[in-house]
């Protein structure tokens, strides 16, 4: 049996996407909190400017932020749908079934993927009602392989998570102590400059960091470092989490 599988990677990419589209409700919720950052937050400091990145609006430095926001939730609770999969015995139908799980892993990623871009673009066009403006909309391209390989990293994060659990409350529990500080480090809401020594190491761990700071370095041109070094080491990290989630899941049970 070939351990890639292309239909069953399309089959899973497509239930996700038929998901996605049904729950309206899902859809609405995921958008909700960061139109909300969007909205009081941009509004309330639009006229802070930061010494780092002269002529830049608080509500410009905020967007890529919350656009990485957006694809760190939608992408990270992704892996609870292994939960649910798993819950309700899809999850061991599809074990037995002759697919490798690597193709199992492939279509998932994919269909999370493809969600949390929705949801990131959604997200974008809304921005432009609150006055943001692409100075060059070629670098929405570099923007959408940034958005890709976040979304990827934290599917691999999140799958690797799921993998190793079976109740869906310590899941979020878990996720909680995960994703809020990857987020708060990630300086997606405030620049870290003034931040202790610590807190800046911490944060040149956390892969978020480099995806803002990609998004800036794509949306904005202004960013701490080259766009080059963020998608490199995006994609180092991205690598990394999807063979732990590969390797968790490999070696998860299905019931």
């Amino acid at each position: 049996m070939s351990m890639i599988q292309p239909i069953a990677i399309y089959v899973l990419w497509l239930r996700e996407l038929k998901r996605l589209l049904r729950a309206k409700s899902r859809l609405v919720g995921t958008l909700l909190m960061p139109l909300f950052f969007l909205a009081f937050m941009g509004l309330g400091f639009k006229d802070t400017r930061f010494a780092g990145m002269p002529g830049t609006t608080y509500s410009a430095f905020l967007i890529p932020g919350i656009l990485a926001m957006s694809i760190l939730f939608s992408s990270t609770f992704a892996g609870l749908s292994v939960l649910w999969d798993r819950e309700f015995g899809f999850l061991k139908e599809i074990m037995v079934a002759p697919v490798s799980r690597v193709s199992i892993v492939l279509g998932r990623i994919a269909g999370g993927v493809t969600t949390s871009l929705f949801q990131a673009l959604a997200i974008l066009a809304v921005s432009l009602l609150f006055g943001f403006r692409l100075q060059e909309w070629a670098r929405i391209f570099p923007a959408l392989l940034l958005m890709i390989l976040i979304s990827v990293t934290f599917i691999g994060l999140g799958l690797a998570f799921a993998s190793n659990m079976r109740d869906m409350q310590g899941f979020n529990m878990v996720m909680n102590f995960v994703i809020l500080p990857l987020f708060f480090l990630s300086g997606a809401l405030f620049p870290l400059d003034h931040f202790p020594p610590w807190v800046k190491m911490l944060s040149r761990l956390d892969p978020l960091t480099y995806g803002v700071d990609g998004l800036r370095a794509a949306l904005l041109g202004k960013s701490e470092l080259p766009l080059l070094l963020d998608m490199l080491v995006l994609a180092a990290f991205s690598l990394l989490m999807v063979i732990l989630g590969a390797w968790f899941f490999e070696k998860s049970d299905s019931v």
